[in-house]
């Protein structure tokens, strides 16, 4: 086991929610497969056992600052009368085994009751049968119509987070300004300025990991699917055949390989860097103009809060504009768990609107309840506002019978590591092929 750093909760809704350290990690290279598994204390009641990316200070500490959800899973224990026994993993680089891959085994065989899961462990989980329904929760009637659509597998709501991940483009306006620069709207502006940084000596515009670049993709390719008002219509033709997920993913991969072949992007050392560690550093000196990471960086330090600079957040440059991309992480729990009835009612006070709104104003976040609201740092107003308006694209949706976020990441990666377009396209095309098999 590796030493175990207790930076508190605050570092992981900063950096885990979003979906970072959540998907931190690559597969395994041999030795003991558990070996970053770390048990928060030596020695806790274990009534419900939760397993997480985060880290948690002891709960038996007096005077000690908890942020977001370490408060809620607080105000869980004192007002059920339960414990709640932490386990974490992180993946400390690239070869180690993702989130994902302990927290499938882990759930698959039942070695918790609480689990925080990406979107496409949530759909893999949930279609297996191994999560519990959640509609039945009373919290559950205050959540977002979008929160249910994106975590409801085969009629089942089987997720819910405590917060609505936004995507976008952290830009240095400073340097905009310093060339006369507007902010981009649509790729071909986005692609004239990087032109610009780069002949003024800006050698690579974009910082860019190996976790993140889907999301230009998905600002591409999903545009108008979930802005032009035939949203259920074209995910039921995707899901029947009918249309394919390559035509829709193809403009955004064309736009990704075009951003490399000019060397505004890095794509091979995008391939190795880990979320913000790779490209956070030449951000915040200056030296790159344009990152993309979630809402939650710009709220702590650890991250992009706390700039030299004048910093904005703003949709991925699409067809329609500005768009933020929101994938969905949530909490689920084991259908066949230990203690799965004590771990719903745990759940059942984390996402209660009083839970949610110490959870969003600790944070700054966007709430998954529609009862709860919080004013944003003026570097997210752009990105909110967009989405305030109703306008955004979906990273994750349990309704499209081929998993998104996780696939499209992957895929993503074979374009870094120099498959072509083409043979990135033939991957959704097999994928596809493979769901509809499975009807």
């Amino acid at each position: 086991m590796r030493k175990h750093e207790n930076n508190g909760l605050r570092e992981w809704a900063a950096i885990c929610m979003a979906g970072l350290l959540l998907l931190a990690g690559a597969a395994c290279t041999g030795g003991d497969e558990n070996q970053n598994l770390l048990p928060s204390q030596a020695v806790v009641k274990q009534v419900v056992n939760l397993f997480s990316p985060m880290e948690k200070t002891a709960p038996d500490a007096e005077n000690v600052a908890r942020t977001a959800a370490d408060l809620t899973v607080a105000m869980a224990e004192e007002r059920l009368g339960v414990s709640v026994s932490y386990w974490t993993y992180t993946a400390e680089d690239y070869q180690d085994r993702t989130y994902d891959e302990v927290a499938l085994d882990r759930a698959r065989n039942n070695m918790d009751d609480l689990y925080l899961l990406n979107p496409d462990t949530i759909l893999t989980l949930g279609g297996e049968g191994r999560l519990m329904d959640l509609s039945g929760l009373d919290s559950a009637k205050n959540l977002r119509e979008i929160i249910r659509t994106a975590n409801t597998v085969d009629g089942k709501l089987v997720a819910i987070p405590q917060e609505v991940v936004a995507y976008g483009l952290f830009v240095n306006v400073d340097l905009f300004k310093q060339y006369g620069l507007d902010l981009p709207n649509t790729p071909e502006e986005f692609l004239e300025c990087c032109r610009v940084f780069q002949e003024n000596g800006i050698e690579t515009p974009i910082g860019a990991n190996r976790w993140w670049l889907e999301t230009l993709v998905f600002a591409q390719a999903y545009a108008d699917l979930y802005n032009g008002g035939s949203t259920e219509t074209e995910i039921a033709a995707l899901n029947s055949g009918e249309a394919k997920y390559s035509d829709y993913m193809r403009p955004g991969f064309e736009f990704l390989q075009t951003l490399i072949d000019r060397g505004y992007i890095d794509g091979a050392k995008a391939l190795v860097s880990e979320a913000i560690d790779g490209e956070g550093p030449d951000f915040l000196a200056g030296r790159t103009p344009i990152v993309m990471a979630y809402w939650g960086a710009a709220n702590t330090e650890t991250a992009y809060g706390k700039t030299d600079f004048e910093m904005q957040v703003i949709g991925f440059p699409s067809s329609r504009g500005q768009m933020p991309v929101m994938p969905m992480t949530g909490w689920a729990v084991g259908a066949d768990a230990e203690h799965a009835q004590d771990a719903m009612r745990v759940l059942d006070v984390m996402i209660s609107d009083e839970a949610l709104q110490l959870f969003s104003e600790t944070n700054r976040v966007i709430s998954p309840s529609q009862n709860v609201s919080v004013d944003c740092v003026p570097a997210l107003r752009p990105l909110n506002d967009r989405i305030e308006e109703g306008v955004y694209v979906l990273g994750s949706n349990a309704g499209m019978n081929v998993e998104q976020w996780g696939n499209t990441c992957l895929i993503v990666r074979q374009l870094l590591g120099g498959a072509s377009v083409d043979e990135c396209m033939v991957a959704f095309d097999q994928l596809q092929e493979a769901a509809l098999s499975r009807r």
